[in-house]
């Protein structure tokens, strides 16, 4: 399916907010799409419905600022629910599918702003879900840290305090914790 452009719109283009857990990327996110509803533009908003974590019709921050949204259970649905929208917004993009990053350069071409928020690495600190791709045709990218509990360095790694290897497991600082490289290589072996 291809989305026609909006009579007398330009192309669109693709921002990515990424980072390792508890970077303020969310945050990021709802600042962005709040702004762009202060102008009047026509804007929707989307997480994986696998994400129940806070609300499920809201994305919510850990800092909890939330906005609407619409939860999807694949990518295929944004296109049908983002008809003559001009600003879409998708957070927690690394539990959604592959087909991703083809369904934001449709979106693009068609003349949407699109910002996605999401993991660029996953507990193992390999790279997570459809997020790599994304960040290769990104017009935008920006790049959010957290600090290390550990150490109060800069933190790019979610390390994942309980047991198990499932690379999708849900949670807050009750699981997962901001570590930097150092501090996240040294819990590795510890």
């Amino acid at each position: 399916m291809f989305i026609e452009p909006v009579s007398g719109k330009r192309i669109g283009w693709i921002e990515v907010v990424c980072g390792s857990m508890f970077s303020g990327k969310t945050e990021e996110l709802i600042r962005r799409l709040r702004r762009a509803q202060i102008a009047n533009k026509k804007v929707e908003i989307f997480k994986p419905s696998i994400d129940t974590r806070y609300q499920a019709g809201s994305v919510v921050s850990h800092d909890s600022n939330a906005i609407r949204c619409t939860p999807v259970e694949h990518s295929q649905n944004i296109l049908l629910l983002a008809h003559a929208v001009e600003v879409v917004g998708i957070d927690e993009a690394q539990f959604l599918d592959l087909e991703l990053p083809a369904i934001c350069e449709q979106l693009a071409k068609a003349g949407c702003r699109v910002i996605v928020a999401g993991l660029d690495m996953d507990f193992e600190g390999k790279p997570f879900g459809p997020i790599p791709q994304l960040l290769s045709i990104a017009d935008y990218i920006t790049k959010v840290q957290a600090i290390c509990v550990k150490c109060g360095d800069i933190a790019h790694f979610s390390y994942r305090t309980t047991p198990g290897r499932e690379k999708i497991l849900l949670g807050e600082k009750d699981i997962y914790e901001p570590r930097c490289r150092s501090c996240y290589y040294k819990g590795e072996t510890a």
